[in-house]
This record gives C-alpha cells, structure tokens and sequence, in this order.
C-alpha cells in the first residue's frame, strides 16, 4: 500500500502575510498540490494567526476535493472557529507564540484530562482528531485512551540530525511506535521538518499512512513549481514503497 501525502500550505501564506496582500494566494496552491496528486490539505490556524487565516480554512473547506486537515492548539478557540467550518480532520498540536513552528509533540499524558473534552467534542461534531505527538509508547497508549483517531508522529528529531550520525535508532523508535499505533487501531501518520533527502526511510514504515510536509515542498515550489514540487515528493514516497 502506498503512504499518502498531505501538502501542508502554511509558508505560502508566510509570503502572503509578509506583505499584507493577497498574492501568493494559499487557495491556489491547495489546488495545485491536490491536481498534482497530493492526498490532503494541512492548514495551521495558529493563534496569533501569522500566517493561515481563518478565512483561508472556511475557502479550502469548500473549494479542494481532498480532505482538509487543520492544525491547532488544544483550546477553547479550537471549538469555538473550527468546528462551525467543519474541517475533515483537526491535528492537535503543542503552541506557543515564540516558536517559529511547532517545537516536540504534544504531551497527551500530562494534558490527558483537558484533552480529553476537546476530543470528545470535536468528535461528536463528526471531525476526526489526530494528536501530534513524540513517537513514545505512553504516548500512543493515551492516544488511544482519549479515543483519538490518528496519531501523527514529530519526526523532528530524526529530520534535525547531523549528518554523520546513525539514523537507525529514530527511525526504529518511530517504527516501533508506528506498529503500536496500528495495533491499537489508530491511524499512524507522521511529519516535521522531512524533505526530499530524507523523506525515504519515514515513507518506507509500513505501518505509517500518511506523511504531512510543507516547508521543504513549498521551498522547492519556489524554484520549480508547486506541480512538480508535490510530485517529486510523491515519487519519492512511492520509491520508498516499491
């Protein structure tokens, strides 16, 4: 089976906002992205909103044909704007106005009971949730408790070593986790800072469904094109599965 792909278009909004105008526009390059073969659409509605807008995810939700998946922090303000707009799926995530981008998974353990109602209503309003987290056993197993439907795995760690050093132990740590995730029944996807050059090893755990990237895709559209920057990606994945 072939691991799918969401096209994460948050740094197209970057460019957008670092001038205050429309152009580029991130409802286009949803639209390459799912043209050129791109399974989904992930989108972070951060607080302080630097880049995707709330605007933006009421559009996606009505113009791409591939599910939408947002990105946000767990909080009263996800219910409140998300669940009107009626995403495909929410990705909880850890947040804090300092980052440049989401720094570590989020801790399921710790925020277990508050967790727990955000889950609860963001399901009962037929969202499916996916919770954003380091690839740790006590993690997936509260993943799990807290009736997520999805765990998406930081491959943060594996994506920022040196280039000398030995990727097996992450990337056994994120198989390990992967295959826990299966068992349970949750759907195991993963994501964090992979690009071309590393994306293979990820793509090849069989048990992972679903990678999300953006940074690297966006970066590369820049120079060749949204349409053969997403399709590049997706050879590479299929390569990985061959």
């Amino acid at each position: 089976m072939s691991v799918r792909l969401g096209v994460n278009i948050d740094h197209v909004a970057t460019l957008r906002q670092a001038r205050a105008t429309r152009d580029p526009e991130p409802i286009a390059a949803a639209l390459l992205a799912q043209n050129a073969g791109a399974h989904g659409i992930t989108v972070h509605l951060r607080g302080d909103r630097r880049h995707i807008q709330d605007r933006d995810v009421r559009l996606l939700r009505e113009i791409i044909s591939v599910p939408l998946n947002v990105e946000c922090a767990a909080s009263a303000e996800t219910l409140e704007t998300l669940i009107p707009m009626r995403p495909d799926w929410v990705t909880l995530v850890p947040e804090t106005r300092e980052e440049l981008t989401t720094q570590g998974g989020l801790d399921a353990v710790f925020l277990q009971a508050h967790l727990k109602t955000i889950i609860r209503e963001l399901r009962s309003s037929d969202i499916r949730v996916s919770l954003f987290i380091d690839p740790v056993p006590d993690q997936v197993t509260m993943a799990n408790r807290l009736e997520a439907d999805a765990v998406e795995f930081n491959t943060g760690v594996y994506s920022d070593l040196p280039r000398t050093a030995d990727p097996r132990p992450e990337l056994e740590r994120i198989a390990k986790a992967s295959r826990l995730a299966s068992k349970l029944g949750l759907r195991a996807l993963a994501g964090h800072g992979l690009n071309l050059q590393n994306v293979q090893p990820i793509a090849a755990i069989p048990e992972i469904a679903e990678l999300n990237i953006g940074h690297s895709i966006v970066g590369r559209a820049v120079l060749v094109g949204f349409d053969r920057a997403v399709r590049e990606m997706l050879e590479a994945m299929a390569e990985a599965r061959s």
